[in-house]
């Protein structure tokens, strides 16, 4: 669904403001994010007739959003592959969007979208599951883009859940958990959790037995579901 002329749009990296200009139309206010300095002056002069666009001049990652949008705002980005996953856990903590749209290199769409026991699934799925549904819209060959990359693009849409897995306030450490799971995704889940949370062999396996997870299971198969409810087994036991 676009934008209307009630939404608060954040734009995330406007550059030289393609995707700005059909946001500006579309949107009641439009707030556009640029690191580079120049292309900020650009845009400025750009849109100085346009008291419905605000260009904001900074790192997106370190900026503060809710003080610029309010609570109710979608968010939206054309966003460098190197710095995906940063951006895509900001988008998921508070103020969390409505709804956000991101173009990404189709593998880490491939992996946003990916069910347990699949090829593709891995922390990122998880960490991304426990917070937010993803749906894979669109795919974008290269041929789309001059000159063309040399990697396949998707956009996605995130829309984050009626209650999060996770409490918002915990999701660092549940991040940092399921990283660390994933690192050993070889082995079974009661010698992963011997070795993250340093536990006994009796008490991982009745950690992963209250989470309903085989203690022989692999990360790899184990839902974000159920790894919600280890991390909260293993929370409340510290």
């Amino acid at each position: 669904m676009a934008p209307t002329l009630d939404d608060t749009v954040v734009e995330v990296g406007p550059g030289r403001g393609s995707l700005t200009d059909i946001l500006a139309g579309r949107s009641g206010k439009l707030i556009a994010v640029e690191i580079d300095r120049a292309l900020v002056a650009n845009l400025r002069e750009r849109y100085v007739t346009r008291p419905g666009v605000q260009i904001v001049e900074g790192d997106f990652l370190d900026t503060d959003i809710r003080s610029l949008t309010g609570p109710d705002f979608l968010l939206i980005g054309n966003v460098p592959y190197y710095i995906t996953t940063p951006i895509l856990f900001k988008s998921l903590e508070p103020p969390i969007p409505r709804r956000s749209v991101f173009l990404v290199q189709r593998e880490v769409a491939d992996r946003l979208v990916a069910g347990a026991g699949t090829e593709n699934y891995g922390a990122l799925s998880v960490n991304v599951a426990v917070v937010a549904t993803v749906e894979n819209v669109l795919s974008v060959p290269a041929r789309a883009f001059r000159p063309p990359p040399k990697v396949e693009s998707a956009v996605v849409r995130l829309k984050p859940l009626p209650q999060p897995l996770v409490p918002i306030e915990s999701l660092d450490g549940f991040r940092t958990f399921v990283q660390a799971a994933f690192g050993q995704r070889r082995k079974q889940m009661v010698r992963v959790l011997r070795g993250v949370r340093n536990l006994s062999a009796e008490n991982a396996t009745g950690f992963l037995e209250q989470a309903g997870i085989d203690p022989t299971a692999r990360p790899e198969v184990v839902s974000p579901e159920k790894f919600a409810a280890l991390f909260a087994a293993v929370r409340q036991s510290e």
